[in-house]
């Protein structure tokens, strides 16, 4: 005669593995995968973090990580082996650096960027347009021009006529307009979109010259994604209705 205890300790052997195979299930889209990484342009820091929260609530018991600067510096580090399941550029030349590579797979275009002249509040040095740039003693940060916003007032510049020489080239436009934030110049060519995160801690010029040297901005899944499934659903936040509602609330346009 078997045992009779065997059966109640098997049941409760199966209750436990029901229980925590329950609190441990996982999205069979994205191969189990509970990270999602994303490399994205320093510009989008703002919008992008508040599409993270809303896709980790969407997406209970999944964690986005991300890592923001300038897109050159991003694409080479993808290039180079970092792990990494999304890209968003903030220009087609740096995205292509991912393509040619055959690391991303058909970026898409999903916002697009415009320049502004970012001075302090008290605007000490009365730059008042683009030229005023060139003025004697005016101390002007750019980006440098391997990165997109350089790239972009490269060829603001360049159909002003005119040539600027800046006290500091930044390595991506956070950093380019933080030395205006600081006092350190005074005046920058960054996006209209950093002139509004600013929140009123600089002010904002716009200048003719700025439609000629707009930046279109895309996203891909990287083709060597440890989380293919959540990178193609976090692509589709970034395109959705929602996602286009964060963006152009924070300044950027419809491409």
């Amino acid at each position: 005669m078997r045992p009779t205890t065997f059966r109640p300790v098997l049941a409760l052997a199966l209750v436990l593995t029901t229980a925590l195979s329950g609190c441990g299930s996982r999205d069979t889209s994205s191969g189990g995968a509970t990270t999602l990484t994303v490399f994205a342009a320093a510009s989008l820091t703002g919008t992008f973090t508040e599409l993270g929260r809303v896709f980790e609530a969407e997406s209970p018991g999944t964690t986005v990580r991300f890592n923001f600067g300038s897109s050159a510096t991003l694409a080479q580090q993808i290039v180079q082996g970092a792990p990494a399941d999304v890209f968003a550029a903030a220009s087609p030349a740096t995205m292509r650096t991912v393509t040619d590579a055959s690391l991303a797979a058909a970026p898409v275009t999903f916002v697009r960027n415009t320049l502004q002249i970012a001075v302090p509040v008290d605007n000490p040095a009365k730059v008042d347009d683009l030229k005023d740039l060139t003025g004697p003693g005016v101390k002007v940060a750019l980006c440098a021009v391997q990165v997109p916003c350089g790239a972009a007032a490269a060829k603001a510049l360049d159909a002003a006529g005119l040539k600027v020489t800046p006290v500091t080239l930044e390595q991506d436009v956070k950093a380019t307009l933080t030395k205006v934030e600081l006092g350190e110049v005074d005046a920058a060519l960054v996006y209209r979109t950093d002139v509004i995160a600013a929140g009123g801690g600089v002010r904002g010029i716009g200048f003719p010259e700025a439609g000629k040297a707009i930046n279109d901005y895309p996203v891909a899944t990287l083709t060597k994604a440890p989380a293919p499934g959540l990178a193609r659903r976090f692509v589709d936040l970034v395109l959705s209705p929602r996602g286009r509602d964060v963006l152009t609330r924070a300044g950027f346009e419809a491409p």
